[in-house]
């Protein structure tokens, strides 16, 4: 995911920029670019390269760019191939400077007009169209840089922050914000623009977050932010201490907790600029992948452990919008023959991008005729990403713990997003499709209700300190979550812990239920509502004692001193199984608290399998 940070101030904004490209190498990227207004000579000197941002900084040794305007960034490719001439900044007529995170999906068509006009493109980018765009506004509007801006916003079909400079205009910096993130930072005599606040922590605690459609004018001394409908608005001031800041704990006690409280903001993040306005957009996946999409006639996705589970629960989601899916485990894929129906797109999962047997199993793939191969993945960098024709990152920024949290509910939205995207090329319809995405941007505020369980949920975790044994229940899309639920609390507390359809109950487990066997279970409101409180009955009839997470309108008609409810709250059956992976999260926490294992990393487990 591509980072920007900018700058204005009195001193050189170089160093400064350069860290936040640094802060913001989590994110992902490929090619690393920086632009300063430099007043001695009143020229704009831009340096990009491919690689690192060591790269940027030892090229920098050499073709020292100072100023105190300026823009940098990290690139990660959507159009264009990785290269010294794709990266940001583009530049127009050596004037205006554009850095662009996001997709603009009209490009092609304003490429066109631009071209007619006498434009010149030396990239494959759609973020050129941006410079030239507001290069030809700012000719025409005799030199107003905000409102060329403004001007060139309105055109821009698709999702985007920019931050805009301007040779002749050394006083102000533009930021423009539509379905990708954008952050002010609030300095004295000083002001900054990034992608994320963690690249400004080291020179800045003050912080204002620009909201959709927001256009900012950065000065020196000031800042002007205008709304959609060109309006001078206030934003809400917010300071890195409220935030729960990026680098260490942050005052949790590990850093699987804080992993877990952060799930609303990361998720958020993995819808940015990929669901806007209740579209999904298709360029998320990367240019080429409409067409191909167009072809799909069935998915067979390929992952291990926690990312096996996220796979599990998207087989539900695409069979329910007719689109055949099967799933099964790396390890085992590797190492039998398989049939290859056509026009088959092949998925891989994983939260590093270095699993062996999941890239082996790609690499398998590759021989074997599939349509195209995608990886969902968290690192931009890893192998599984580099070596797959199509990627679509997670966000979920770095985890920790060894115990999957933050990364697996980011696995479950990517999942999603390529669902309603395949099921959009299949035959859902538009307002379906809106539908479900609204339900999409409804996750966040979801997720933070679920947590608002977390004392609730720290109280039950003491029914589970002393046992042995636990036992997990769910039905349809929910039965991957009670596998999760129950790997959970397996990696962490070190409790035996196995998970069932609740419809399997009478085909053996049943057999183990008694005083002594906790049973857990989510009971969303959904078809098969009614036969898993059914379910529920078998085991209250053989002493076993339940602990149930449902939606708000569920009437469990089960009570009694055994039987322990939490509600959270009216959950879309579309996103439940997101939701109700994060009570299972804490319930695990709080168990292996009381058992004092070691959370972040329990015994026998790396956070990457990097052998097979």
């Amino acid at each position: 995911m591509c980072g920007i940070v900018g700058a204005i101030g009195e001193r050189n904004m170089t160093p400064i920029l350069l860290e936040g490209l640094r802060r913001l190498e989590y994110r992902g990227y490929d090619s690393a670019g920086i632009v300063t207004l430099d007043q001695r000579d009143n020229q704009l000197h831009r340096v990009r390269t491919v690689g690192k941002v060591q790269t940027l900084a030892e090229r920098l040794q050499q073709e020292p760019a100072r100023g105190s305007l300026g823009l940098a960034h990290t690139r990660w490719a959507t159009h264009g191939e990785p290269s010294e001439r794709n990266a940001h900044p583009h530049l127009s007529n050596n004037s205006i400077a554009v850095v662009h995170n996001g997709i603009i999906e009209n490009y092609q068509e304003l490429k066109t007009k631009l071209t007619a006009a006498g434009y010149q493109f030396v990239s494959d980018t759609d973020t050129e169209v941006v410079a030239h765009l507001t290069d030809q506004h700012l000719r025409q509007n005799g030199g107003d840089l905000l409102a060329a801006v403004r001007q060139t916003a309105a055109q821009l079909t698709g999702a985007y922050s920019l931050g805009v400079m301007c040779r002749d205009d050394p006083d102000r910096l533009i930021a423009a914000r539509a379905g990708s993130p954008l952050v002010l930072g609030i300095g004295i005599e000083e002001h900054f623009i990034a992608s994320d606040v963690f690249a400004l922590v080291p020179v800045t605690q003050s912080f204002v977050f620009l909201e959709e459609g927001d256009i900012a004018e950065v000065q020196r001394e000031r800042f002007t932010i205008y709304d959609r409908d060109g309006n001078a608005v206030e934003r809400p001031l917010s300071y890195a201490g409220q935030m729960g800041g990026t680098a260490g704990k942050s005052g949790y006690r590990h850093f699987m907790l804080k992993e877990i409280f952060e799930q609303p903001t990361v998720v958020a993040e993995t819808l940015e600029g990929r669901v806007h306005q209740g579209r999904l957009l298709e360029d998320s996946f990367g240019p080429e992948a409409g067409p191909l999409f167009d072809q799909v006639q069935g998915v067979h996705i390929v992952a291990c452990g926690t990312s096996y589970h996220a796979g599990l629960v998207a087989r539900y989601w695409l069979e329910n919008l007719g689109i055949p899916c099967t799933v099964e485990v790396a390890s085992e894929y590797r190492y039998r023959r398989s049939v290859t129906p056509p026009n088959t797109l092949f998925v891989t999962i994983s939260q590093s991008g270095e699993t062996a047997d999941t890239l082996a199993a790609l690499r398998a793939a590759k021989e074997r005729g599939y349509l195209t191969t995608l990886a969902i993945c968290n690192v931009a960098e890893s192998s599984l990403v580099r070596e797959s024709a199509l990627t679509l990152l997670t966000r979920a920024g770095r985890e920790i713990g060894v115990a999957s949290t933050k990364a697996f509910t980011t696995q479950l939205v990517a999942l999603r997003l390529l669902a309603l995207l395949l099921g959009r090329c299949h035959g859902l319809s538009e307002s379906d499709e809106t539908a479900l995405a609204r339900d999409l941007e409804l996750l966040p505020k979801a997720l933070e209700r679920a947590l608002a369980l977390h004392e609730a949920i720290e109280r039950m975790a003491e029914s589970f300190a002393e046992k042995h044994h636990a036992l997990f229940l769910g039905r349809g899309p929910q039965y991957p979550i009670a596998m999760e639920g129950a790997l959970k609390l397996k990696e962490i507390s070190y409790i035996h812990a196995e998970a069932y359809p609740a419809g399997e109950l009478k085909h053996g487990p049943l057999a183990l239920v008694d005083a002594d066997m906790p049973v857990v279970c989510v009971l969303p409101k959904d078809g098969l509502l009614e036969k898993v409180l059914s379910n529920l009955q078998e085991v209250r009839a053989r002493g076993g004692e339940l602990f149930l997470f449902a939606d708000s309108e569920v009437d469990t008609h089960l009570s009694g001193v055994s039987t322990h409810v939490l509600s959270l709250g009216a959950v879309p059956e579309s996103i439940a199984p997101i939701v109700f992976t994060v009570p299972l999260q804490l319930l695990a926490y709080h168990v292996a608290i009381l058992k004092g294992t070691d959370v972040d990393q329990p015994r026998n487990l790396a956070k990457s399998v990097t052998v097979e």
